[in-house]
């Protein structure tokens, strides 16, 4: 998608809750920091509660910022950045840092420039941009980070040759995905057509979920990009949904409730599989 076209349902969602209800779940949750799936540790004995998600999406986090190995003195760009809960997590926790945060929406910039500032020896900056275009100089940082948006980008293809481009050799590029199970597909793409048009409606537009752990491999290689971890982590997200649609059901949004339950269903018999990747730069 361009910078003009890019449809976002949910996050105007969100700002709708932080301007008129700025005290409901939806706005709490997700309009302080961060906009995405939890991991919980014990998903068996999860907490599905608002406050509990928070406490596991920021541990989502944790695991992207300790997979890419994070240490003082990185250059980070953290691609579709949200509210900048990813570029805040850092900041909190490193020093020395320079901190970048790309994003196609203007409202989505504007609000992270509000909500997070540089801690006294980082350096921080919130930029509009295209995730297939970066607006970066080649071999500037160490590492890349897209947190669960990567199915937004116009092409995974064309946004790992960008990653590639900036960053230095050697640096990794980590990232969380809704990763379809490959000997499922077919099952999967007759859901798709059937579930589409309730997940548009929430979710808004996306890639096609075709690139299944074999063509990220393949992708990596064609990228110039080496395949380091691959690490499925779907059951520790599935609490997730329960919370959600906890959510949804108490501010009343049908639209969301369905798009997510769709999701839960599939998830839940792993056509989708929640995996975390980090590739590194050869």
């Amino acid at each position: 998608m361009t910078l003009d076209n890019a449809r976002i349902p949910y996050f105007d969602d969100v700002f709708a809750s932080i301007a008129g209800r700025p005290e409901s779940d939806l706005a709490r949750v997700f309009g302080m920091r961060h906009v995405h799936w939890g991991y919980y540790a014990n998903p068996e004995r999860a907490d599905t509660s608002a406050q509990a998600l928070m406490q596991a999406a920021e541990a989502l986090t944790t695991c992207l910022s300790e997979l890419a190995a994070v240490r003082d003195d990185d250059a980070i760009l953290d691609v579709g950045c949200g509210f900048g809960g990813t570029i805040a997590h850092l900041n909190e926790r490193f020093t020395g840092l320079q901190l970048t945060g790309l994003n196609i929406d203007e409202r989505q910039v504007s609000r992270a420039r509000e909500l997070v500032r540089p801690r006294p020896g980082n350096a921080l900056a919130f930029l509009k941009g295209d995730a297939c275009a970066l607006p970066c100089a080649s071999a500037s940082f160490d590492v890349v980070m897209a947190v669960e948006c990567i199915f937004h980008f116009s092409s995974r293809e064309r946004f790992l040759r960008e990653a590639r481009r900036v960053l230095k050799p050697g640096g990794c590029l980590v990232l969380s995905d809704f990763v379809p199970y490959g000997p499922t597909l077919p099952l999967l793409i007759g859901w798709g057509v059937y579930a589409q048009s309730k997940l548009k409606a929430f979710f808004g537009d996306q890639e096609p979920s075709l690139c299944t752990a074999l063509v990220y491999r393949w992708l990596a290689a064609r990228t110039g990009f080496r395949l380091e971890v691959d690490e499925d982590i779907t059951e520790h997200t599935l609490p997730t949904y329960p919370a959600l649609l906890r959510i949804f059901r108490t501010d009343g949004h049908t639209v969301a409730e369905q798009a997510t339950q769709l999701m839960a269903w599939a998830s839940a018999r792993k056509l989708i599989r929640y995996r975390l990747l980090k590739l590194v730069a050869v």
